[in-house]
């Protein structure tokens, strides 16, 4: 294949127009969590991921596992849960079956905050794909997130 082989330049063009649509979603979610919560994207994702952990099996993540969630690198993820820790929106504690393990969870006031912004994040989610359905290049990508299901634990 050469750099000017059609298959190549469809994919790069496809490509350009997920990380287009990816962009226009995640900075109009930004504004609007901003504006309403004084919350990041990464930090809203940071309180989700967390908000769902819980004492039974596979219930605590591992902190490589939440920067995976946050698609952030380790060091990023440890900078971030230390802002919300100083917000007390999140508190870390050591396991208590490996004191070598560190885990966070989200506060009162974290939960609270996670579902007054909760319904901010979804309406400009919802906001973000409807206006970039208007564009003829981006609309058949915002049919396919439309079609997505999350997948279901095993």
């Amino acid at each position: 294949m050469t750099a000017t082989d059609p298959a190549l330049t469809a994919l790069s063009q496809g490509w350009c127009a997920l990380s287009l649509l990816h962009g226009r979603i995640e900075a109009h979610i930004e504004r609007a969590l901003q504006t309403g919560h004084d919350l990041s994207v990464r930090e809203y994702s940071l309180l989700e991921v967390l908000s769902r952990q819980h004492d039974g099996d596979g219930g605590h993540l591992q902190m490589k596992q939440v920067a995976d969630a946050v698609v952030l690198s380790q060091s990023a993820t440890t900078r971030l849960v230390t802002r919300l820790e100083d917000r007390g929106l999140l508190e870390r504690y050591l396991c208590p079956t490996d004191r070598r393990g560190i885990y966070t969870n989200v506060t009162a006031n974290g939960l609270r905050l996670l579902n007054e912004a909760r319904p901010t994040n979804d309406a400009a989610l919802r906001e973000a794909l409807d206006e970039a359905a208007t564009h003829s290049d981006l609309a058949p990508l915002v049919r396919a997130v439309e079609t997505l299901k999350a997948p279901v634990p095993a």
